[in-house]
């Protein structure tokens, strides 16, 4: 059995909900932070189908995940399909093979909902399963039967609770050690075969772990497996594929619990704090070395919340605190090991979660400035107001973030959640959760062996940061790449807050092939976050593109909306970029082939509005052109060009080699024929008041949903006194 035994009640229940009425089909098992298992029939169940179809859903068909845990607990989130082992009935039996599902979660299970440990299943194995919806009273006992060709019959009494709809696909927990033995497939129906209804009152039938095991293997699901935690065949005890690195450590723990007496203290307080069942009192024991070594490295917080308790004993001593923070360094390395205890991880969630509560965006702009040499968490790439449901995994994703500066040449560096934590405190309205918050980072960083002084530098930064109000952004700077012949619609995105101080923030945005509709709404929530965070909502859009994307529709891409985002049912409330903003397009491609072009572009910007270049003849050139803009056009700001794209095409790239900043087209244009359309946005009046008609000009054409005859201009203006961003300075090796 061990020293350490898991408790007696699982903690979670995972349930899969109807489409038809958002009630539970069933239960799942929670193989990994982010894969759940269930039966194929639950799936279908989900999706409105027959029970036993075989026919794979769609893979991208996404499938509503709830998480109940103790308590009021609970989460929602989406999975879809990847691996699908269909039912398939065997003959002259009422048991079927197949009927498994893999899920893949969309976002991490909730730290709450620990991932299952595995065990054989035997005959004669006490067992209790759950209903999906997770209530507690739905609780049914059985005892594991007779074993048909690797399926397992149960049993139960004729009293509680008894196994049924809504419990398939569900886990089968040991309840000596809360150890999963298998996963509930069916109850045997009355007069089902040879059975009459007095024989199956209590009976069902259920998928042990070996043949879970040997299934997905026969599958290919190879890595699915592997991902499995699994009871050794003397107890409750995890192991998992290749050697748990746990005789590193002990050395390390050796030297600080060598006395049984003392390590036996110190490890009552560890089983209590993460939830597990020290032995009773009676029985003195300590547990050995290696068995602590492994449990510290394979349970998540055990490491962290053992440190608890150790830290305060050792106080001063230098030996015992570096052989400490060796023991706290070599967690770090290990990814199953978390930097926060059970109680620090549930008091900085209820702090963060008042936050968000009182000031949604606050999360959002502190980690822009206490993280802005690292890529911020996703949560925060899709939006800068957080929900209290963003909170778990935001803390879960930033305990694996990499250290930042100790400040202190003798101190360890200080993580980058407690760097989060403080640039929050500093800038918290309510007097009292900056003093939770505060004294959660000093209680967190004295565990640690973090110096007072290189936490207090920190929160100096922080305090600095909160004073200072933020110079307002005055646009997005957005730059476009390709994505390439595999997705010649999407791009690869970057976006920048430029400041009207000159600065220039960079925006997360997940990595890869974006459509243009996702870069839109990623476009307007950059502006949303960065009016939240100053005030001021910026109105121009820069969009940086190569030679080839000067065509590119960037105007008419659409923008979703605030009220799209928080109420799905309102319909389609977007709006196109080109009307929400002014658009206009950069390319420095173009202007840095020519040296003398970015001065050319200062002198005729320094000339002020000289008049407009309107080139409205077939018989411009490039030739004529050029010696327009060398002679008497040599100071014109603006190029307003007409004709044909195949005329277009060559011109304009002349236009910027010589400096012009300010050129003007129609995209739709085919002749020269179709100039008249541009005169309801008056193209050459005052050019300061042009991205304002523009932008008034499409608002009107993309509301009122203009016919393909309606003009679509299309603007570059390059402006020498924005500077666009450079290449990215990294001022810490970390």
């Amino acid at each position: 059995m061990g020293w350490f035994r898991r408790p007696a009640t699982p903690v979670f229940h995972a349930a899969l909900l109807r489409e038809s009425d958002a009630k539970a089909a069933g239960a799942a098992v929670l193989l990994s932070p982010n894969r759940l298992l269930t039966c194929a029939h639950v799936v279908n169940d989900v999706l409105g189908r027959k029970l036993l179809s075989t026919e794979k859903p769609a893979a991208e068909q996404p499938l509503s995940i709830a998480f109940r845990g103790s308590g009021a607990a609970t989460r929602r989130g989406t999975a879809r399909l990847s691996v699908w082992l269909p039912p398939r009935p065997r003959p002259h039996s009422i048991a079927w093979d197949g009927d498994l599902a893999v899920l893949d979660l969309e976002e991490a299970a909730p730290e709450w909902a620990t991932p299952v440990v595995w065990r054989e299943m035997s005959e004669g194995l006490k067992l209790r399963a759950w209903h999906g919806g997770g209530v507690a009273i739905t609780y049914a006992d059985t005892v594991a039967g007779h074993e048909d060709e690797g399926c397992w019959y149960l049993d139960g009494t004729l009293t509680g609770a008894a196994i049924g709809p809504g419990y398939s696909g569900g886990p089968l927990w040991v309840r000596s050690d809360v150890t999963v033995a298998g996963l509930v497939i069916a109850q045997v129906m009355p007069d089902t075969g040879p059975l009459r209804s007095q024989d199956t009152v209590r009976r069902g039938w259920a998928v042990p772990w070996q043949t879970v095991r040997e299934q997905l293997t026969g599958a290919g699901a190879d890595d699915v497996v592997a991902e499995c935690r699994v009871a050794a065949p003397s107890g409750p005890t995890c192991t998992w594929p290749g050697e748990v690195p746990g005789h590193a450590i002990v050395p390390m723990l050796r030297a600080l619990l060598d006395d049984p007496a003392r390590r036996a203290d110190h490890c009552r307080d560890l089983a209590v704090g993460i939830g597990w069942e020290p032995p009773p009192e009676n029985e003195p024991s300590a547990p050995t070395l290696d068995e602590l070594a492994t449990l510290l490295l394979t349970e998540a917080r055990a490491l962290a919340t053992l440190t608890e308790s150790l830290a305060p004993a050792i106080g001063s001593h230098v030996g015992d605190r570096r052989t400490l923070n060796g023991l706290l360094a070599f967690g770090r390395l290990e990814a199953d090991v978390r930097l926060l205890s059970v109680t620090e991880h549930r008091q900085l969630g209820t702090a963060l979660r008042a936050v968000v509560t009182a000031e949604p965006d606050l999360i959002s702009r502190a980690a822009r400035e206490a993280l802005r040499f690292m890529e911020l968490p996703e949560v925060l790439a899709h939006s800068s107001r957080l929900t209290a449901a963003d909170v778990d995994y935001l803390v879960l994703t930033l305990e694996d973030y990499p250290d930042g500066r100790g400040g202190a040449a003798d101190s360890l560096p200080v993580p980058a959640l407690l760097r989060l934590a403080e640039f929050v405190a500093s800038a918290v309205a309510d007097p009292g959760g900056r003093v939770v918050l505060r004294a959660w980072c000093d209680r967190v960083a004295g565990r640690l062996g973090i110096s007072p002084s290189a936490l207090g530098e920190r929160r100096a930064d922080a305090e600095a940061w909160a004073s200072h109000r933020p110079s307002p952004v005055t646009r997005i700077v957005v730059r476009l790449t390709r994505a390439g012949a595999d997705s010649p619609e999407n791009f690869l995105c970057e976006i920048w807050l430029s400041r009207r101080d000159g600065t220039q923030t960079p925006v997360t945005v997940p990595q890869g092939s974006l459509t243009p509709d996702e870069i839109g709404r990623l476009i307007r929530r950059a502006a949303d976050g960065s009016q939240a965070g100053s005030g001021y909502p910026p109105t121009q859009v820069d969009v940086v593109v190569g030679a080839d994307g000067l065509e590119i529709p960037v105007d008419s891409w659409q923008t979703g909306s605030e009220l799209g985002d928080a109420f799905p049912d309102l319909g389609d409330l977007s709006v196109a970029l080109g009307s929400r903003y002014q658009v206009a397009l950069r390319c420095p491609e173009l202007i840095g082939r020519v040296p003398t072009a970015a001065s050319d572009m200062r002198r005729r910007w320094a000339a002020g509005d000289t008049g407009t270049l309107v080139v409205d003849e077939p018989s411009v050139d490039i030739r004529r052109l050029y010696d327009l803009l060398k002679a008497s056009h040599h100071d014109t700001t603006r190029v307003v060009l007409h004709g044909s794209p195949e005329q277009r095409s060559r011109l304009l790239p002349i236009c910027l080699a010589m400096g012009v900043p300010v050129v003007l087209w129609d995209r739709a244009a085919e002749s020269h024929e179709d100039a008249a359309r541009f005169n309801e946005f008056d193209p050459t009046g005052s050019l300061h008041k042009l991205p304002q008609r523009l932008q008034d000009f499409r608002s009107i054409l993309y509301a009122s949903q203009a016919p393909s005859s309606a003009a679509r201009p299309a603007l570059v203006w390059e402006d020498g006194d924005l500077a666009l961003p450079g290449p990215l300075q990294l001022a810490d090796p970390s």
